[in-house]
């Protein structure tokens, strides 16, 4: 059951969470780590996000029918993370962006990802995240904080 709930009073919205699914992906990110290795690095600072750590891109071989392997790259943030997985064979590629930030350029960041990716056919969905979280720290009892 997918519900959206209003921030109540003493919270705000946490973040955003983008997922793309592009049927018709092609080009050198879905195939050359050292490509997806520069746009993971490059991406967060375009953003106006700050990487926690190097990205990882790793070449994964055919595990199944389903999935004739490809590339799966990802990075953390200090604002959450960015991953990858490319299908080559299938001209498939499923991006997921999750981030605290809520003042994201959610259509320019679409659309760079759609353009990286040349996609023309893609699903994509934008879920605000986190809409009663609490705007202020709680008192935390002495056995947590010991």
């Amino acid at each position: 059951m997918n519900m959206h709930h209003r921030s109540a009073q003493g919270t705000e919205q946490f973040g955003v969470h983008i997922m793309i699914d592009g049927y018709t992906a092609s080009g050198p990110f879905m195939v050359d780590q050292d490509a997806l290795h520069g746009l993971l690095s490059k991406l967060p600072g375009e953003m106006g996000m700050h990487p926690i750590c190097d990205p990882v891109v790793v070449s994964v071989g055919a595990n199944c029918h389903k999935d004739p392997g490809g590339l799966s790259g990802f990075v953390m943030i200090a604002e959450s993370h960015i991953s990858f997985h490319t299908f080559p064979a299938r001209g498939f590629v499923t991006i997921d962006l999750y981030t605290c930030q809520t003042d994201v350029d959610r259509a320019w960041v679409i659309d760079r990802l759609k353009g990286a990716f040349r996609l023309y056919d893609a699903d994509v969905y934008v879920q605000d995240r986190g809409m009663r979280y609490p705007s202020q720290n709680r008192d935390a009892p002495a056995a947590v904080l010991a």
